[in-house]
């Protein structure tokens, strides 16, 4: 699996992480949904830092069609609420 972080990069995971990267989305989405942005800043952190650990960074030269592609980490609250939704963060 591919994902990119926008304005990051690209990294590559195992497929078995799809899962743990969904429900990390879906916590993210959540808090979104509540409408209080009490926890997003925390959430969304804990997407993002769950890809940097878990995948490979991939290097320029390797670029390729990503599967998921994630908001840059400054992304706020705000830009959440007016971008996320439909399909959200991820699409399903």
């Amino acid at each position: 699996m591919i994902v990119r972080i926008s304005g990051e990069g690209q990294y590559r995971l195992a497929d078995d992480d799809a899962e743990r990267v969904d429900g990390l989305r879906r916590e993210a989405l959540a808090i979104v949904d509540s409408g209080s942005d009490e926890g997003f800043v925390d959430a969304f952190a804990a997407l993002l830092d769950y890809v940097r650990a878990q995948g490979t960074l991939l290097g320029d030269d390797e670029l390729q069609g990503s599967d998921v592609i994630l908001p840059p980490a400054d992304f706020s609250f705000e830009e959440a609420g007016r971008e996320f939704t439909g399909e959200g963060l991820i699409p399903d």
